[in-house]
């Protein structure tokens, strides 16, 4: 199977890595960064340079491939039209005229939900976007959609706030031990170790998976017990809580019972790095 990768930062280096040990695989990688090249070559088979909405080097990419996995981010809150939503645009035009691709993966976000305070949300709940960003990702979702059909397989994987190797709780949150933070700590927080991504990504890829599915891992825990968890795990003092409003632009529990119900089982279920 061929497969190509679009956008090889964190995650999509991490399933570069994994696919090209399969036999069964041939892994093309892109990145909009020429210095990232020779990186690139030690984890796929093929590196290109281009960006997401350049149709012509998107069509070039995707020629006899089997399936595409679209593993963008943004650089800055700045770039999201670009890097989602044009690179979907781009992504779906060009597929209407290469057959061979079968299949189109996507990491989005559970973000997409809004602020649902707090309540448990599925795939089957509506998005309600916060904020213009999360609205670029909630179209790209429905650009991706619509573009299935009996002969084009389109997943969507909602993950949760990333963590695993080189990305430990305790270095995203650790400027934050012993300071005064806003809220109550009572939002929910969703994670995914990014073993599980790639794991979600390649189970994705060999059942075939299509429509929309959470990728989080079991249990959601507010802001505070997670961050007592990480502070007390290393031996930091905890965070103090001011009770005002929260202004966190999502809060929703969210279930992960449609991936595991077809088939994955997780390899980090529980939150274990702190």
């Amino acid at each position: 199977m061929k497969v190509a990768i679009v956008g090889c930062g964190y995650v999509g280096t991490a399933t570069a890595r994994h696919l090209q040990g399969k036999s069964d695989c041939t892994v093309t990688a892109t990145t909009t960064t020429a210095s990232r090249v020779s990186e690139l070559e030690g984890v796929a088979q093929r590196v290109v340079v281009l960006k997401g909405n350049d149709a012509g080097a998107i069509a070039s990419l995707l020629q006899n491939q089997d399936a595409v996995m679209l593993c963008v981010g943004a650089p800055n809150p700045q770039a999201y039209r670009e890097s989602y939503l044009e690179t979907a645009t781009t992504l779906v035009s060009v597929l209407q005229q290469i057959p061979t691709v079968k299949q189109v993966i996507y990491t989005g976000t559970y973000s997409v939900y809004g602020d649902c305070q707090g309540k448990l949300v599925n795939e089957e709940s509506p998005v309600a976007p916060a904020n213009p960003n999360g609205e670029i990702l909630a179209e790209t979702e429905r650009v991706l959609l619509a573009a299935s059909s009996p002969n084009l397989h389109v997943c969507i994987l909602r993950l949760g706030g990333i963590y695993g190797p080189g990305r430990e709780l305790v270095k995203i949150f650790g400027r934050w031990a012993g300071t005064t933070r806003p809220g109550a700590g009572e939002d929910a927080t969703n994670w995914v170790h990014r073993d599980d991504i790639v794991g979600g990504l390649t189970f994705a890829l060999d059942n075939r998976l299509q429509g929309i599915y959470n990728l989080v891992g079991h249990v959601s825990l507010s802001s505070g017990e997670l961050l007592d968890r990480i502070f007390e795990a290393n031996n930091l003092p905890k965070v103090s809580w001011d009770g005002s409003p929260s202004v966190r632009p999502y809060n929703a529990r969210v279930s992960n019972q449609k991936i595991k119900a077809a088939g994955y089982q997780f390899i980090h279920p529980e939150i274990r790095e702190f």
